[in-house]
């Protein structure tokens, strides 16, 4: 396996099955998709995007551009997983990702939650490394009390988020051709860093349809409780699964 996709399983029966790409949010490691792999038994097999600076790549300098990871992460997801059909999930920056690796290798279907639009990502990130509001948003979205961290923990975790902060801010959205896939944008009502028109100028980057789910909780709430999400990503697997009508 590369350095930027890992999987969690050598089972030979997954070999054949689509195809499900995580895209963590930043500051976070893919670890955390480990767990769907067993939820999407015999519908999937699961990958997660690991950028450098965390987890097993912890020692490994950040990309110098949004760009170079994106190009890093299509050519890898390439020579991995073939003519296989994939359908990419990002959660807030890793939807961003997701979306540009999805400009470049074509998925079945774009799943995003807590993630402004393309267009809408101007700036965005800059309060994080400013260490301004949106740095303490996105502790307290996340369950946790900077106040109640140790030291350690938390420089680590700010160095994470500015380093992909910073990734994010190099980001320059070309509209260009839309995506021919259907997109789904979740959102959570209690989110304070993505609104309902963040979320819904997703409608402007595909062709193939465009819908926005609305779960309960702050802006990490699909991956603390995942359930809905999983469901939907099921039956979309499904499709995919059955055999597409060559355009």
């Amino acid at each position: 396996m590369g350095r930027w996709i890992s999987t969690w399983t050598d089972d030979p029966a997954v070999r054949d099955l689509p195809v499900l790409l995580c895209l963590p949010p930043a500051g976070a490691g893919c670890q955390q998709f480990r767990a769907w792999q067993p939820a999407l038994e015999g519908t999937a097999q699961v990958y997660g995007v690991q950028l450098p600076g965390r987890e097993n790549r912890w020692r490994e300098p950040m990309p110098d551009t949004f760009d170079e990871a994106v190009d890093a992460i299509a050519a890898e997801l390439t020579a991995t997983v073939g003519d296989r059909p994939v359908t990419v999930f990002g959660h807030s920056f890793g939807g961003l990702l997701g979306y540009e690796v999805a400009r470049r290798v074509p998925p079945r279907a774009l799943v995003v939650s807590g993630c402004r639009a393309p267009g809408h990502w101007d700036g965005a990130g800059r309060g994080i490394v400013d260490d301004g509001e949106e740095l303490d948003k996105l502790f307290d979205t996340a369950g946790l009390d900077p106040a109640l961290l140790d030291e350690d923990t938390r420089a680590l975790m700010v160095g994470m988020l500015r380093k992909d902060a910073q990734l994010s801010l190099s980001y320059t959205h070309r509209p260009g051709v839309r995506l021919d896939v259907p997109v789904h944008a979740w959102g959570a009502d209690g989110d304070e860093t993505v609104t309902a028109a963040d979320l819904d100028g997703w409608a402007a980057v595909t062709s193939a349809g465009f819908t926005r789910h609305t779960t309960t909780g702050g802006h990490h709430a699909v991956l603390r409780h995942p359930r809905p999400v999983l469901d939907q990503l099921t039956a979309l697997l499904s499709d995919a699964a059955q055999p597409h009508p060559a355009p």
